[in-house]
This record gives C-alpha cells, sequence and structure tokens, in this order.
C-alpha cells in the first residue's frame, strides 16, 4: 500500500469552508486514507480537516481594508509557508481568498509542491494583467464560472471549469411550501430575506440601508415577514445592534440556514458575492448591493481598475443586466426598496426569471466538488 494521500488547504471564510468541506468529503469518496491540512472553518473541521488556523482570519474585503490587516496576513503566510514546506503535501489548494493564496501558492510551487486555486479571482473583471502571475503560481485554476476558462485558456493558463457546488446542492425546484413549514411561516405572508454579507465590514457597511429597503416595504405592505440569516454570531452582533437603531419593523433572525430562508422568500436584498448565485439558484427576485470603504472604491474608480459593466454573478452568469445593481452611494434604502417592488409588480420579468435562472443553473450543476476533487487526484499523480 502506498503512502496515505496528504493535501494542504487554505479556505477564506465562511464560504470558502463550504467548497472545502464538499471537496474533504469527494476526495475521501475516492481515497479513503486522505489526509487534509491547513486553514479551515467549522465546515471543513467537521469532515476531518486538521486545522492550523481559522478561515475567518482571512476574512478581509476591499483594498483599504487589506492594507489595515496586512503585517498579520503576512506574518501568517510567512507562517503557513514553512509549514506546509515541511508537510510536504501532495498537492496545495487555495480555496477563494485569492489576495492571500496566489502569494502563498506561488512560494510553494518555487519549493517544488503541486499548486491548485479552487476558485477563479475576478482576474476577467478588474486587473486583468494578473494572470500572467497567477500561471506562474498555480498549475490549475479551478473555475465554477463556465466563462472563466474562455479568459485563461486565452491567455495560455491551465482552467478547468468544474462547475459550483452550490447547484448540486440546491435543487432546480426549490420547495417554498415545504421551507416555509420548517420556519413555521404562514404561507400567505409575502417574505423578505435580507442578507448583508458574510463578513463584519459587509454587515457594518450594509445592515442600515437594507433596514431602511424594509421600512419603505413595511409601509407598502405592514404584514410583511423579514428573515435576515446570519453566517456568524459576530455578523448577527452587528446586525442586532444596527436594527436595534432603525426603528424599522421587526426583522427575525435566523443562524445560518440561508437555503431554507431564500427557499421560502418571495424576493431578497443581498450583498453582491456567493449569496447571490445562492439567490439565483433558489430562483428568486433579487437587488444586489456593494458597498466598499470609501478609499476603496475611490481608488477603483480612479485608477479604472473595473473592466466589467456590471458586478454582480447573476448578471454576468445571464450574460446581461438582469438584476438591479446598487454600489456604494446608490446603495440607499428607498431606492433598493423601489426596485424590488418594481420586480415583484413585473409578472413577464418574474417569468423570465425563471427560465434564466434554470438555465444557468443547468449549466452550474456538473458535480462541482467531485470534479474538483477529480482534477486534484490527476495532478497528484503527474509527479
Amino acid at each position: 500500500m502506498g503512502e496515505p494521500l496528504r493535501i494542504g488547504l487554505v479556505a477564506g471564510e465562511a464560504s470558502g469552508d463550504q467548497l472545502g468541506a464538499a471537496l474533504i468529503a469527494a476526495l475521501r469518496a475516492r481515497r479513503p486514507d486522505v489526509r487534509c491540512f491547513g486553514v479551515a472553518g467549522p465546515k471543513m473541521r467537521a469532515q476531518g480537516c486538521e486545522t492550523w488556523a481559522p478561515a475567518d482570519e482571512l476574512a478581509v474585503m476591499g483594498l483599504a481594508e487589506v492594507l489595515r490587516h496586512l503585517p498579520r496576513l503576512l506574518g501568517l503566510r510567512a507562517r503557513l509557508r514553512n509549514r506546509f514546506v515541511a508537510a510536504r503535501p501532495h498537492v496545495f489548494v487555495g480555496i477563494d481568498a485569492p489576495e492571500f493564496n496566489l502569494g502563498l501558492a506561488a512560494r510553494l510551487k518555487r519549493a517544488g509542491l503541486r499548486t491548485v486555486q479552487y476558485v477563479s479571482p475576478q482576474v476577467w473583471a478588474w486587473r486583468q494583467g494578473r494572470v500572467r502571475t497567477i500561471g506562474q503560481a498555480v498549475d490549475r485554476i479551478l473555475c465554477l464560472l463556465p466563462f472563466e476558462t474562455e479568459f485563461y485558456e486565452r491567455h495560455g493558463v491551465h482552467a478547468s471549469f468544474v462547475g459550483h457546488p452550490l447547484a448540486d446542492q440546491i435543487p432546480l425546484e426549490p420547495d417554498r411550501a415545504a421551507a416555509r413549514r420548517a420556519l413555521g411561516i404562514d404561507s400567505a405572508l409575502r417574505v423578505f430575506a435580507l442578507l448583508p454579507g458574510s463578513r463584519v465590514g459587509e454587515v457594518e457597511r450594509l445592515a442600515a440601508p437594507f433596514l431602511a429597503a424594509a421600512k419603505v416595504i413595511a409601509a407598502r405592505w405592514p404584514d410583511a415577514l423579514f428573515l435576515a440569516p446570519m453566517a456568524s454570531a459576530e455578523t448577527r452582533q452587528v446586525f442586532e445592534r444596527v436594527a436595534a437603531a432603525s426603528r424599522g419593523p421587526a426583522v427575525r433572525i435566523v443562524d445560518g440556514d440561508s437555503h431554507r430562508v431564500l427557499a421560502a422568500a418571495d424576493a431578497v436584498l443581498v450583498a453582491s458575492g456567493t449569496a447571490t448565485l445562492e439567490t439565483l439558484l433558489s430562483k428568486r427576485p433579487m437587488v444586489v448591493a456593494y458597498r466598499l470603504s470609501g478609499l476603496t472604491a475611490f481608488l477603483l474608480r480612479r485608477l479604472r481598475l473595473v473592466k466589467v459593466p456590471y458586478f454582480s454573478q447573476p448578471n454576468l452568469l445571464v450574460g446581461r443586466r438582469f438584476v438591479p445593481e446598487f454600489f456604494q452611494e446608490e446603495v440607499q434604502g428607498e431606492a433598493m426598496a423601489a426596485a424590488i417592488l418594481g420586480l415583484l409588480g413585473d409578472q413577464a420579468y418574474l417569468s423570465e426569471l425563471q427560465r434564466e435562472f434554470r438555465r444557468v443553473h443547468e449549466t452550474l450543476r456538473r458535480g462541482g466538488a467531485t470534479a474538483a476533487a477529480d482534477v486534484i487526484l490527476q495532478l497528484e499523480t503527474v509527479r
């Protein structure tokens, strides 16, 4: 019998932890002897990943925010580099968190390790010049979205489209009635989901405008119910503090369980990121908000770093401006409420949304974690 398979992993925050847990399960289904270690969240730990540091240490958003945490992050990356080189995993997999993981992968590749980036950075959207250094840092990019591999192929970088694990986890036809029964919600109520982000900084910036939008919606539909699934105890604490000061309608906070909340909802206010894809897969109309620190937004605009006409994953996947987007100073409660109420009043749009989101869902449904595990195991055998 050969030596056990060793996989090094570094996952960034909640979405990376979810991807990492599914990947570990898929690897173990093929290689029961697999040993995984590195930076992990609770779901990865539950799958048996040896944890050197918690995933939320990488939950930093935006250029300005990264600068403030840079000394800590650089110290962590140096310690991880030394530890991975000593442990000699057969393959190192950086899961999301590209600003952190690609630098680490480059150092590990120079030390003779095979390296993979699972989740492409949005290099096709901004700072496209990074593509050459990405190709030098990793042996393979595992792409969750189909249009990403085309970009890498044009630049001679090895990339594989593996689909998105969320597309496998969420049914093609979400059961609204079952979700409402499980949450104890009357089937006749209008339900709005508020998802202001998985990071504390996001919730600090978006909770107030989301609650302001809820106040406008409640004036239109006094019996509307507002649900807010929170990614962590820390984000819940921030949201509760802002809600207490908002004087808006009551909001029922749910710990996690975003899949069920989205299935139960009629419409969604959501922070840009993985939650927008989760909302798409749940086939729910949405308004997407993206608010960064003032300095980060200024730099993005001043340096003209953004190369796409829209930022949300649903619009990128549909290929046009299909869901309303609000960026920075546009993130205002009244405007977002007007947008979401307008969507709910447009039956032709809602029918088209079901067709478009189902088409995208079927495209992304590739057995994502299994496909990713297969690519990683292929790399491990080519030594």
